[in-house]
């Protein structure tokens, strides 16, 4: 038995309801849509806990509706992709960050406003920016080497100004009297002091002892001076450790010490004011000095008692400086 097909009123019959259908199935579009990517992004973060939870998807929001038609306006901005393939995206969307000050910062630079921005200086450059040299070791070449660079510096830093020069130093010896030096190292400082324009200011403190006692005698005239417990010793000079030399090597360091023994009692006798005899015969054996003493000899001229600085600034007389500063000179004891 043949059957035929049915045959239903098509679109032209009913008008209307094929509007409405086409408006609902873009509705159920959209919503499908809208689920989808909410379905899509929920899995995505079920995936990945680790990053930050994405909230509730509003298709109504109207903060969405402006980003795209901001996105729409100027594509570029929002749509951009990184010039370098090994650059992570939109990392330069944004222009560098400026830093800001740390808390610390702030605290730092208005609580501590007056500490040293660097550290002090150590305190022989705090000396020498008073121009003043202190001698307080024995006469080793590295000893020599500062002292003389530190007097050529204050004569090219003003070749006026007096320099002044603090000793307390055993020569090229020790204390127990063992060689550390050559007499060499003596008489390197003594010739940079000889060829400077400034007045020198000698002043013993503690001890100065063979070379050092020359050099506090081969200050300007007037201006050596001595503290009251301090002591000073000339002595001949000592032939350094001969070891396993031979014979002919002794004799020739015994002929050198013996010059540099004449040149000392030279140079001794010419800054004291006594003969080279007089000199030569009080080298024989270790002659220590005290202050009255080394007056009386002419290694010094004057004896401080206080205010060992405030001498050295004169201008005007002794006499009129030691009102002034109530200094007391003794000329003897």
């Amino acid at each position: 038995m043949a059957t035929t097909p049915l045959h239903f009123p098509m679109a032209s019959s009913l008008p209307s309801a094929s509007t409405s259908s086409s408006q609902s199935l873009r509705r159920r579009s959209t919503k499908g849509s809208f689920r989808n990517l909410r379905t899509t992004l929920c899995a995505m973060n079920a995936q990945n806990k680790s990053k930050i939870p994405i909230p509730p998807f509003n298709p109504k929001d109207p903060f969405l509706s402006q980003l795209a038609s901001a996105a729409s306006n100027s594509p570029e901005t929002f749509l951009h992709k990184p010039v370098k393939s090994d650059t992570p995206p939109y990392l330069d969307l944004f222009d560098s960050p400026k830093l800001m000050a740390t808390p610390a910062q702030v605290e730092r630079s208005v609580s501590y406003e007056q500490r040293p921005r660097r550290p002090p200086p150590d305190l022989p450059s705090l000396l020498l920016n008073g121009r003043i040299v202190y001698i307080g070791m024995p006469l080793v070449p590295a000893v020599t080497e500062l002292i003389v660079a530190e007097l050529m510096y204050l004569q090219w830093l003003d070749p006026k100004e007096p320099v002044y020069i603090y000793l307390n130093s055993t020569g090229t010896t020790r204390d127990d009297g063992e060689t550390v030096g050559m007499e060499t190292e003596g008489f390197a400082i003594y010739d940079a002091m000889m060829q400077l324009k400034n007045e020198i200011h000698t002043v013993a403190v503690g001890a100065a002892i063979g070379q050092a006692c020359l050099l506090l005698a081969a200050g300007t005239k007037g201006k050596r001076f001595m503290m009251p417990h301090a002591k000073a010793m000339i002595q001949q000079p000592r032939i350094p450790s001969s070891g396993l030399m031979p014979a002919s090597d002794v004799l020739i360091r015994a002929k050198e010490v013996i010059t540099n023994r004449d040149t000392l009692v030279k140079l001794l006798s010419k800054h004291t004011g006594n003969s080279e005899e007089t000199v030569a015969n009080k080298m024989r054996r270790p002659f220590y000095m005290d202050c009255t003493k080394a007056k009386d000899f002419g290694v010094i001229d004057r004896i401080l008692w206080r205010g060992q600085e405030k001498i050295m600034h004169d201008v005007a007389s002794p006499e009129e400086w030691d009102k002034l500063a109530g200094i007391k000179a003794v000329d003897g004891v």
